[in-house]
């Protein structure tokens, strides 16, 4: 088995709902305990950011002459592009048909790195737009017809592209309450949000025709040899190998 320098890569790229999926049982947290002995899980997506940040910084995160290239990119842009455009022209409002060419940019790009990297790309989610304050213009900053708007935008470029794409906006939507359960602040998401971004995501990885599969129980765990040293069996004669056991059980993340 190789050493962790060579372990495959997913590489997170987006904003807030990337970022803070670290937070408080994220979705983001959570993927990297599932995949702690398979996957180095990279965080390369930061709040505020837009597909116009996107662009900017595109090479830099993804050089094409790097000597390893990742595994699996998971990208969202959408939310914030989708916010109100404010008089002053500042702020992080991406007029629609932008958005939609600088996606095409971003997974032409992405496609370009290796024939072995997949692409799979987050819709909007939703928002409460009760919980949403107006700007300094009066306006409310973001809207959820905005973000549903959005959304479709991202699901038909992943279409017209062949890349697999999760409609977040519908699948938080499934969710009873969702208003009240799926977020912190009617924006980001809580931990309830956050279980079915990983769901819907795990889902992709299990269903994908990929080879080799990214699914979780279907990549190799590093150092998985028997050992001497793992937990004593119950019959007090050998030991069990638990290196591809997924604490707290693997029956939570089926």
């Amino acid at each position: 088995m190789s050493g962790p320098l060579l372990r495959p890569q997913f590489v997170m790229f987006g904003s807030s709902i990337v970022q803070y999926g670290l937070y408080d049982e994220g979705w983001m947290a959570d993927l990297s305990h599932l995949y702690a002995r398979k996957v180095d899980i990279v965080l390369r997506g930061y709040a505020g950011w837009n597909s116009r940040r996107a662009l900017q910084v595109l090479d830099k995160i993804f050089p094409k002459d790097a000597p390893v290239q990742p595994s699996l990119v998971i990208a969202y842009f959408g939310g914030n592009d989708s916010s109100t455009p404010h008089s002053s022209g500042l702020g992080p409002h991406v007029p629609l048909q932008e958005y939609i060419e600088n996606l095409r940019k971003i997974v032409n790009h992405l496609k370009s790195l290796s024939e072995n990297t997949r692409i799979l790309l987050l819709s909007a989610p939703p928002i409460n737009d009760a919980t949403i304050t107006p700007n300094s213009d009066g306006k409310p900053s973001r809207t959820n017809e905005a973000c549903r708007i959005y959304s479709e935008a991202c699901l038909d470029v992943c279409r017209e592209m062949n890349v697999k794409a999760i409609d977040l906006w519908s699948a938080i939507k499934k969710r009873d309450n969702w208003q009240d359960v799926c977020f912190i602040d009617g924006i980001h998401l809580s931990s309830e949000g956050s279980k079915i971004v990983l769901k819907e995501i795990l889902k992709v990885l299990k269903d994908a025709e990929w080879e080799p599969s990214l699914y979780w129980k279907s990549m190799p765990s590093e150092f998985d040899e028997d050992s001497p040293y793992d937990p004593i069996a119950p019959d007090g004669k050998s030991t069990i190998n638990i290196s591809n056991w997924a604490f707290p059980g693997n029956d939570k993340w089926e």
